[in-house]
C-alpha cells in the first residue's frame, strides 16, 4: 500500500471520528436525559470507570447529581446514587424499572430465564419470590439452624486457634468460604458438601464461578459482540454451570430415591415439593439455576465481607483492641459467643457496617432495566435503558484517602 492510499485511509478514519463526535454531540445535547459526562464515539464513558467503579461514579455523581447518565460502550446507563432517588424509581415506578439486565456472562444453559435474580418479573419469578419469603428465609427455619452455624463458626474459630499454635498462616479468604460454603450446604442438602471427595472439586467450580461473574465481558457493553464470546467468558462459565449440573443432579436423584423413607425439610425438599401458579411442578432446570444463585451469592459475599474485615482489622490496630475490650467487656471468659450476644456487640457491629461501606461486595447492585420510556425529575429515562444503583456512592467518595472508622456506624442516641 502506498503513502497516498494510507493518508487517504488516515484522513477517511479522522472524518469518520468527527462527525461521530458531533453527531454524539448534538444527540446528547438535545436529549431530555438526565445529565452525565460527554461520551466518546464507540467506547462511550467506559474510561471513567478506573479500577474501582463504585468510586469513580461516586466522583462523578458529585458532578452531575444523584440521577446521571452514562454510556457504556453503546449501552446507555442511568446511574441512581441516593436512596432517595432509589425509592422514586424502585417503588413509585416500579413496574417500569422491574426488569432486569442480563449479563451476557450467565446468558447460558437458560440460566438467566430460571435464576431467582436475574429472571424477569414474570409469574413464574413472581412464585419463586413468594415461596423464599413464606418458607425458605423464614425466621423459623434460621432460628432452626442457629446451632448448626454455631458449630461450623466453633470449627472455624477452632481451626484458626491450631494453626496460631502451630505458627502456621491462616488464609483467612478460603477458610471463611469453606465454613459459608459447609453452612450453606448443610440447609440446602442436609449434607456437608466439605466433607465429601468431591468438595475441592467443588469449591473450586464455585470461585471460577465467581472470578467469570466478576470479570468485565465486552459483549456487555457491545451487544452485537455476544454471538462471538470475543474473551470466552460465557464458553468458560458454561462448562462450570455443567459441572455443578451433574453434582446437583446427583444430589437430587439420591433424594428423590430416598424420599419416601426421610423426609429432610431443607431447601432441596421445599423446592421439590413447590408448585408454581400453572399447577406444575418446579423442573429440575430450575431448582439447579436457583442453587446456583444460593451456592455463588452467598459464599462470595460472606467471604469478601470477612476477608476485608480482617484486612482493615490488621491495618487499624487500635480498632482491633477496641473490638477485643468490648468482647472482654460484654462475654463471659471461658462462654463461647452466641448469635444472640450480637445486640451486645454496638462497635463490633459498626466493623462490620464499615467494612462493607469501605468495601462493599457488591459494589453495583444487580442492574435494573427500564421496560418503558419514563419520566423521572423533568428527565427522560428511555425504554431499555440500563439502570444501575449504588445507593452509598456519596459515602464512598474518597476512599483511598480515608481510614476505617467504626464509630460512624454507631447510631448517636438521643
Amino acid at each position: 500500500m502506498n503513502y497516498s492510499a494510507l493518508l487517504l485511509l488516515w484522513f477517511t478514519f479522522v472524518l469518520a471520528i468527527n462527525v461521530l463526535t458531533t453527531a454524539t454531540r448534538i444527540l446528547f445535547a438535545t436529549s431530555k436525559l438526565p445529565p452525565g459526562p460527554f461520551p466518546l464515539p464507540i467506547v462511550g464513558n467506559l474510561f471513567k470507570l478506573g479500577n474501582n467503579a463504585h468510586q469513580s461514579l461516586a466522583k462523578l455523581a458529585k458532578i452531575y447529581g444523584p440521577l446521571m447518565t452514562l454510556k457504556f460502550g453503546s449501552v446507555t446507563t442511568i446511574v441512581v446514587s441516593s436512596d432517595k432517588m432509589a425509592q422514586l424509581l424502585l417503588q413509585k415506578h416500579d413496574d417500569a424499572f422491574a426488569g432486569r439486565t442480563v449479563s451476557a456472562t450467565v446468558h447460558i444453559l437458560g440460566h438467566h430465564e430460571a435464576s431467582l435474580v436475574l429472571s424477569q418479573p414474570t409469574p413464574y419469578w413472581r412464585s419463586i419470590r413468594k415461596l423464599c419469603v413464606s418458607q425458605m428465609f423464614t425466621t423459623q427455619r434460621l432460628n432452626s439452624n442457629e446451632q448448626l452455624r454455631l458449630l461450623k463458626v466453633k470449627g472455624l474459630i477452632n481451626y484458626i486457634r491450631d494453626n496460631a499454635k502451630s505458627r502456621c498462616a491462616v488464609d483467612i479468604g478460603q477458610a471463611v468460604f469453606s465454613t459459608t460454603l459447609s453452612i450453606i450446604s448443610c440447609n440446602v442438602f442436609s449434607i456437608d458438601l466439605t466433607q465429601l471427595e468431591s468438595s475441592q472439586d467443588f469449591k473450586d467450580i464455585v470461585c471460577r464461578v465467581m472470578e467469570e461473574s466478576g470479570r468485565p465481558n465486552l459483549a456487555d457493553f457491545f451487544p452485537l459482540l455476544k454471538p462471538f464470546d470475543p474473551q470466552g467468558i460465557k464458553k468458560r462459565m458454561a462448562n462450570y454451570f455443567r459441572k455443578l449440573d451433574v453434582i446437583f443432579d446427583r444430589i437430587i436423584d439420591q433424594r428423590l430415591q430416598s424420599k419416601e423413607e426421610n423426609l429432610s425439610n431443607d431447601v432441596l425438599d421445599t423446592l421439590l415439593h413447590h408448585t408454581l401458579e400453572d399447577g406444575s411442578i418446579l423442573p429440575h432446570s430450575n431448582i439447579k439455576a436457583i442453587l446456583k444463585d444460593l451456592f455463588v451469592a452467598g459464599t462470595d459475599t460472606t467471604t469478601v465481607t470477612l476477608e476485608w474485615a480482617m484486612t482493615e482489622l490488621l491495618r487499624n490496630p487500635n480498632i482491633m483492641a477496641k473490638a477485643r475490650l468490648e468482647l472482654k467487656q460484654t462475654i463471659d471468659k471461658g462462654k463461647p459467643i452466641e448469635e444472640s450476644d450480637i445486640a451486645q456487640l454496638p462497635y463490633l457491629q459498626a466493623i462490620v457496617k464499615e467494612t462493607m461501606r469501605l468495601h462493599p461486595a457488591v459494589p453495583l447492585l444487580i442492574p435494573h432495566r427500564a421496560e418503558t420510556d419514563t419520566d423521572i425529575c423533568s428527565f427522560t429515562v428511555p425504554r431499555h435503558a440500563q439502570n444501575s444503583e449504588d445507593i452509598n456512592m456519596e459515602e464512598n467518595l474518597g476512599l483511598a484517602l480515608q481510614k476505617a472508622e467504626p464509630l460512624r456506624a454507631i447510631p448517636i442516641e438521643g
